[in-house]
């Protein structure tokens, strides 16, 4: 006989299983659905923020050196500042300005060369993009040769060890880490109380523009307007430099500072000193008019094809969520990092341009690999840090500049006065010599000694070839080396460079 007591509950337990494996059957699918539309979080050693010189050089000491798993995370362009808007393309269109320059010197050596047309910017804008292009594609193979996870999106802290990035689809990934590098470097500053600033474009700006301009204006009196208005004047564009004072480059040596503004008014570069903008008009044929101030009183420049400010950098921490991770800045806010690159969180570090220091490419690198050597290295580098101290640089304005140490008013200050031996030369370099007087550009070197060993501290060139040559010299002043240690050095001849190792 059916004991139908048992049938029931037989029935019933058939069914609650059927309805439970059904119930997993969905929760499977819609996990499964879920992972597609929402990336599963990521995990690694070290995430690296910003894909500039200084992080990318950290990212693939970590990987490629040490098998850190490393994620690196730009927003732009790999390669940062200086490969897309600073250094490299500078350089190249500071060659075309010295070859600008030697076409015209060269008449005085007996070459008779004709332009058939002017210099040809177009032409030269579109190969210098794309070796900047093919640049940019070269540093994201050497990342794939380490085994740096890349990650192209906009990144910004949500804990101290974690960051959530907004993918170019507008989707967000999640990453924890146990250490991140906060390396996102700045941008250019634009004036927000000047009528009609935005009219003008930034240093970023300067090479986007399509066609060389006939009369150009530039604000600044750092080295990236000089070395702008040196190129815009030799390629001949007529060149209008404002300065808040009676100089720029202002950091360097007061003899570098007296002989660049003198060369610069030599040349024919039209230097507003005292300056100070007040208002930019544009009209209808999309040309500005400029009215400011000066030391000769009120004024306008008109028909300026192109305006551009180069007063300063900000840093890059707009929505980095730095307060979510309690990383602390300076006033000007820059992220505060010490000697070793560590900020206030104890796994979180910050180098490059957002700190501030010294705004240099090759810095940020050296101290993006120190960084990781004492991070994911052995122990002989567990106090592994970049040493800040007598790094050379070279401003590349027309002629070049070249400093390393102390100058002048900071070794007085530093050791005084009477414990110093100043040795100076100003001569006319023998490349001039075919040519006439007023064609002719100064050389000017300087060398700043402390003690009675006579200890270099401070070198200041400015002249023809100064870039490469400071190389070397900045190899013996970080050694250590004294005024009879250049003195000992056979000069080379006929050079330049020979007059820093006879100085008398």
């Amino acid at each position: 006989m059916l004991n139908l007591s048992l049938f029931a509950r037989a029935t019933s337990a058939a069914a609650s299983k059927t309805a439970n494996s059904r119930l997993t059957s969905l929760s499977r699918q819609f996990s499964n659905t879920a992972a597609i539309m929402a990336p599963a979080e990521k995990t690694c050693d070290y995430l690296v923020i910003g894909g500039g010189s200084g992080g990318l050089a950290s990212a693939r000491r970590a990987s490629g050196y040490y098998g850190a798993k490393t994620i690196a995370v730009e927003s732009k362009r790999l390669g940062g500042t200086c490969v897309n808007v600073g250094c490299v393309p500078k350089k190249v269109t500071w060659n075309a300005a010295a070859l600008a320059e030697a076409i015209h010197d060269s008449k005085a050596y007996g070459f008779s060369v004709e332009q058939s047309a002017p210099f040809d910017w177009p032409m030269f804008k579109k190969k210098r993009d794309a070796y900047i292009t093919r640049l940019n594609g070269i540093y994201e193979k050497n990342l794939g040769n380490d085994k740096v996870e890349y990650i192209h999106g906009r990144a910004h802290l949500t804990s101290n060890n974690e960051a959530e990035i907004v993918l170019d689809d507008g989707t967000k990934q999640t990453v924890k880490a146990k250490k991140i590098l906060l390396a996102v470097g700045g941008h250019p500053t634009i004036p927000q109380n000047i009528p009609g600033s935005e009219y003008g474009t930034n240093s970023d700006g300067f090479f986007e523009i399509e066609r060389q301009p006939k009369k150009v204006a530039i604000v600044g009196a750092g080295y990236i307007a000089v070395e702008f208005a040196g190129m815009f004047h030799a390629l001949g564009t007529e060149t209008h430099l404002f300065i808040r004072h009676d100089k720029f480059l202002r950091a360097f040596d007061p003899m570098v500072q007296d002989a660049i503004v003198a060369e610069y008014e030599r040349q024919g570069i039209h230097i507003h000193k005292q300056s100070s903008q007040s208002k930019v008009e544009k009209d209808s044929n999309g040309r500005l008019t400029i009215h400011y101030k000066d030391k000769d009183g009120e004024g306008q420049l008109s028909e300026v094809d192109n305006l551009i400010w180069a007063i300063g950098r900000s840093p890059e921490v707009e929505d980095l969520g730095l307060e979510k991770a309690g990383v602390k800045q300076d006033d000007k806010g820059r992220i505060i990092a010490d000697d070793y690159q560590n900020t206030n969180v104890e796994n979180i570090y910050s180098l490059g341009d957002v700190v501030g220091k010294v705004e240099l490419t090759p810095v940020a690198i050296a101290a993006g690999r120190k960084l990781s050597d004492r991070l994911f290295g052995p122990e002989k580098f567990r106090d592994s840090k970049l040493d800040y101290n007598l790094i050379p640089s070279v401003v590349f304005a027309h002629p070049e500049v070249g400093s390393i140490g102390l100058t002048e008013p900071e070794a007085v200050e530093k050791y005084g006065k009477d414990n110093l031996k100043i040795y100076t030369t100003s001569f006319t370099a023998m490349y001039y010599a075919m040519m006439e007087p007023e064609d002719k550009g100064p050389t000017k070197y300087k060398l700043i000694c402390h003690g009675p060993d006579e200890k270099v501290v401070g070198l200041h060139i400015l002249g023809l070839g100064s870039g490469e040559m400071l190389q070397g010299f900045g190899v013996a002043i970080k050694m250590g080396a004294t005024k009879a240690d250049f003195d000992s050095c056979v000069a080379i001849h006929p050079t330049s460079a020979e007059e820093l190792v006879t100085l008398k």
